[in-house]
């Protein structure tokens, strides 16, 4: 039953409403098959022409509702005209019209069918039972169209919805996308960028000492792990397709460890500075924190061949500050929305907060500022 339904369903509607008028009018022209006319006479051809009325107007009922019924029905109470035609006792045609009514034409439409059937009820009902079979009549197919209008606007509803949670699906989709794509840039950029300061530094190295070259080498190993490590959980977290492969994260707590890491890589010293009463971020404040510093440090690194770098995580009422400066040589340039700063911008916003980029103010350097806000006490 369900497929025959899915099937009348995928018919085009102009088939479906021809397919009923002349379902209509083979019941409405019934009584003139079924029943013997008058002896030695005929049918009278009105009759004929009635059933036809009544019926035909249906293939128009979901462009015309209001008139197909008013067409139905004046033809249905000509009929009262034709002498000697065999008894109705259904208007078909005139049914659906109502079925199609109540279920979408405006408000307006349907009050004002109802008052005219009712007032031609009253002028040419014969007899109390024939108004109560008519009323039971009209009444029945009003309340089905109703039904029909209510379930299609819970279909409608319905559908609204699975595409509203299709489109979240969807963007939450691409934000997981874009946070693996930003893991994935901070990681290599960074773990790269020390390898490559090593690697560069290794001859210089060699001649002052096994000593240094080894420490170096060293680096580069840590260095090469540590973004090994966390490449596999992320490419664990694409294969399982879910949240629970995500831990562990970096945190604030691990950010001293890698300060000490890029410092002790012999590529440029950085210190750690922390002031103001700590507070509590967000799990995504947290891992946000490390990564705007990580990559900071990374451009430091490969741009501003600076010095000395100067890490700060400020703690205030409204959040935490994090600021990395140093003395070297970065610019921003073009709009000033490069990879590795769209990306710190993008971490401060999606945890609620900010970050601006730019020159130190008053000095030579290179500065990245983030606001995140804590976690409310």
């Amino acid at each position: 039953m369900a497929g025959v339904a899915e099937r009348l369903r995928l018919l085009p509607p102009m088939a479906v409403d021809i397919g009923l008028a002349l379902a209509a009018l083979a019941a409405q022209l019934a009584p003139f098959v079924s029943a013997d006319p008058p002896a030695g006479r005929s049918w009278p051809a009105g009759g004929y022409l009635v059933a036809v009325a009544v019926s035909l107007p249906v293939i128009l009922r979901r462009r015309f509702p209001f008139a197909v019924l008013m067409a139905s029905e004046l033809a249905a109470v000509a009929y009262t005209l034709v002498p000697d035609g065999p008894r109705q006792p259904l208007w078909y045609g005139a049914l659906i019209a109502m079925f199609t009514l109540a279920a979408q034409a405006p408000r307006w439409q349907r009050i004002s069918a109802i008052v005219i059937i009712v007032w031609g009820a009253f002028l040419f009902t014969g007899s109390l039972e024939t108004a109560a079979r008519g009323a039971l009549l009209w009444t029945t197919a009003y309340a089905m169209g109703r039904a029909w209008a209510s379930r299609q606007e819970h279909v409608r509803i319905l559908r609204e919805r699975a595409l509203h949670l299709e489109r979240e699906r969807e963007l939450e989709a691409a934000r997981e996308r874009s946070r693996i794509a930003r893991d994935m840039h901070d990681i290599l950029a960074h773990g790269v960028s020390i390898m490559i300061a090593q690697a560069e530094a290794g001859p210089v190295l060699m001649r002052k000492g096994p000593e240094r070259a080894e420490a170096a080498f060293d680096a580069i190993a840590t260095a090469g792990r540590d973004a090994m490590g966390q490449l596999r959980r992320i490419l664990g977290v694409l294969e399982a397709g879910g949240e629970s492969t995500r831990a562990p994260q970096p945190t604030l707590a691990d950010i001293p460890e890698l300060v000490e890491r890029v410092s002790s890589s012999g590529s440029v010293p950085v210190t750690l500075t922390v002031s103001g009463n700590p507070g509590r971020l967000t799990a995504d404040g947290e891992v946000a924190a490390y990564r705007i510093v990580q990559e900071a440090l990374t451009n430091v690194m490969k741009h501003a061949r600076a010095r000395t770098v100067i890490v700060a995580l400020d703690w205030s009422g409204d959040g935490l500050a994090v600021t990395v400066d140093d003395d070297g040589a970065g610019t921003v340039t073009g709009d000033g929305l490069g990879r590795g700063l769209h990306g710190i911008r993008e971490r401060a916003v999606s945890c609620g907060g900010s970050a601006t980029a730019g020159a130190v103010p008053g000095g030579r350097g290179f500065r990245v500022r983030a606001m995140l806000p804590a976690v409310p006490a």
